[in-house]
C-alpha cells in the first residue's frame, strides 16, 4: 500500500490528511507537538484573553476515528530525498513514497538571532506563554518599584512588526493597559503604561490597500497606542531598543518587546537539497512538488509557491488550498494522469486592531470598524476546530465585550528581576 508521509499539521498538513481521508493509501502524520494550534488567535492567548486549550486541539483526538492515518509525535532533523526517508532525532528513519513537507516557519531577526533572548516571537503555545508572563509581570515590577524611571521603563511596551500580528498585539496590549488591569493597582496607574509599535515600512497593514492602512492606524492611535513607521529597529537590550529614522537613531527605553516583524522558513528545507529563496522557503514547481522530486511536495509557509504570477502570501486560507490541492496530485499521481497547476484563491484578508475596530478587505470591497470587528469574530469562530473551542471563545470573548475582563491571566515560574522596593516605602 501506497505511503504517505505527512511533515507537520499546521493549516496544510491539517487539510491534506483530511482529504487524504478515503484515500487507499497508508498516511503517517510526524509533528513535534501533540496538538494542532489555530494561530491566528495565538496573541489572544499571550494577551490573557483566551487559555490555551480554546485554540489547540489533540492531534490524536482529531484522527482517531481516521483508520488510514498514524500519528506519531517526534522531531524531524532532515529529510534524505533520495533514498526516500524521513529522519528523527532518536536516530530512526522511516520511509516514504510520497512526502509533503508542512513544517511552517519560525522567527526571523535578520542577522541578530541574540534578539531572540530579550525580544520573543509568537510561533508556538510556549511563545504565548513566555510573552504572557512578560506582559503581566511587567505590571507587577513596576508596581515594586519606587524609582520614577525604572517604574516607567516597566510600563513601557514595545510591539517590532506592524503586520497583522503586531497590529493585533499593541492594540490588545492598550486595552489590558486601558482597561482590563485598571484600578488594580495602588501604586501605579495602568493607563499610564505606554505601548508602541515599531514598523520599518512607511505604513502598517501594508498587505492591505494604503487607505485601510491609514484607517488601521488611527484605530491604534484612538487606543492609545504610538505608532512609529520608516523606524528600522538597530539594537535591542534589556533595557531599551534603538532604532532609526529619518532624522538619526533614537533610543527607547521599554522594559518588555515583542517581536513580530519576520519570519524565516524552518531549516528541514535545506535537506532537500533543492534550491531555496532569501527566506529558506522552497521554490516549489507549479504543482507544488520539489526540482528532481516529484514524489515530494511542500506547502504552507515553506513553499514560495507562486499563483499566476504571484507570490503566495503565507497566511492560513493558501496552506489549507496548498495541503487540499497536494492530496490531489498525490492521488493523480498514483492514477499515472497530470497533476493540477496550484491556484491561490485569494478569500480577503482581516485584522483587528481591538474592541469594535477591524480592518477588512474582500476582494474590492473594504470596510473597516464594528461591521469588520463582527465580521472578524464570526470568520474566526467558523473556522475554529471543534465545536467546544467555538463555544469556550464565543463565551470568553462575551464575557470580555461586557466586563472587559481577561480570563487566562494566571502566570507561573520564578521570576528573579530584581526591583528597587522597600516595605513601608508604598
Amino acid at each position: 500500500m501506497t505511503h504517505i508521509v505527512i511533515l507537520g499539521c499546521g493549516f496544510g498538513g491539517l487539510a491534506a490528511a483530511r482529504k487524504l481521508a478515503s484515500a487507499d493509501v497508508r498516511i503517517t502524520l510526524i509533528d513535534r507537538s501533540n496538538h494542532h494550534l489555530f494561530q491566528p488567535l495565538l496573541y489572544q492567548v499571550a494577551t490573557a484573553g483566551l487559555s490555551a486549550p480554546a485554540i489547540a486541539a489533540p492531534i490524536r483526538h482529531m484522527f482517531a476515528h481516521q483508520r488510514n492515518l498514524t500519528t506519531l509525535m517526534a522531531t524531524v532533523t532532515g529529510i534524505d530525498a533520495n533514498d526516500k526517508k524521513v529522519m528523527l532525532e532518536d536516530g530512526c528513519a522511516v520511509s516514504y513514497d510520497y512526502l509533503i513537507v508542512a513544517v511552517g516557519a519560525t522567527h526571523s531577526y535578520f542577522g541578530h538571532d541574540e534578539w531572540a533572548r530579550v525580544a520573543p516571537g509568537l510561533k508556538t503555545l510556549d511563545d504565548a506563554f513566555e510573552i504572557r508572563r512578560r506582559i503581566l509581570m511587567a505590571f507587577e515590577h513596576a508596581e515594586l518599584e519606587n524609582d520614577d524611571a525604572r517604574r516607567a521603563a516597566w510600563l513601557s511596551f514595545a510591539i517590532i512588526g506592524g503586520g497583522a500580528t503586531g497590529v493585533e498585539m499593541a492594540g490588545t496590549l492598550a486595552e489590558i493597559a486601558r482597561h482590563t488591569l485598571s484600578g488594580e493597582f495602588r501604586r501605579i496607574d495602568s493607563r499610564k503604561a505606554r505601548v508602541a509599535l515599531i514598523e520599518g515600512n512607511d505604513r502598517v497593514l501594508s498587505s492591505f490597500t494604503p487607505d485601510l492602512s491609514e484607517k488601521a492606524k488611527r484605530q491604534l492611535e484612538k487606543l492609545g497606542v504610538e505608532v512609529r513607521t520608516g523606524c528600522r529597529v538597530t539594537a535591542i537590550d534589556n533595557d531599551a531598543l534603538t532604532f532609526g529614522t529619518a532624522s538619526g537613531e533614537e533610543r527607547m527605553v521599554a522594559k518588555t518587546v515583542i517581536w513580530a516583524a519576520g519570519v524565516a522558513a524552518s531549516p528541514i528545507g535545506k535537506s532537500l537539497g533543492v534550491p531555496l529563496d532569501r527566506a529558506g522557503r522552497v521554490i516549489v514547481q507549479p504543482d507544488l512538488s520539489v526540482p528532481r522530486h516529484p514524489d515530494v511536495f511542500v506547502i504552507g509557509d515553506m513553499a514560495a509557491a507562486t499563483s499566476d504570477g504571484k507570490p503566495v502570501p503565507g497566511v492560513s486560507p493558501a496552506a489549507k488550498q496548498m495541503g487540499k490541492t497536494t492530496a490531489c496530485n498525490i492521488l493523480r499521481r498514483m492514477k499515472g494522469v497530470p497533476t493540477h497547476i496550484f491556484r491561490y484563491r485569494d478569500p480577503g484578508s482581516l485584522a483587528t486592531i481591538g474592541r469594535k475596530a477591524a480592518v477588512a478587505m474582500l476582494g474590492k470591497i473594504k470596510f473597516s470598524g464594528f461591521a469588520a470587528w463582527l465580521f472578524w469574530l464570526c470568520v474566526h469562530i467558523y473556522f475554529l476546530i471543534g465545536f467546544r473551542n467555538r463555544l469556550l471563545v464565543m463565551m470568553d470573548w462575551a464575557w470580555a465585550y461586557f466586563t472587559f475582563e481577561r480570563s487566562a491571566r494566571i502566570v507561573t515560574g520564578n521570576d528573579k528581576t530584581e526591583v528597587d522596593f522597600k516595605v513601608g516605602q508604598a
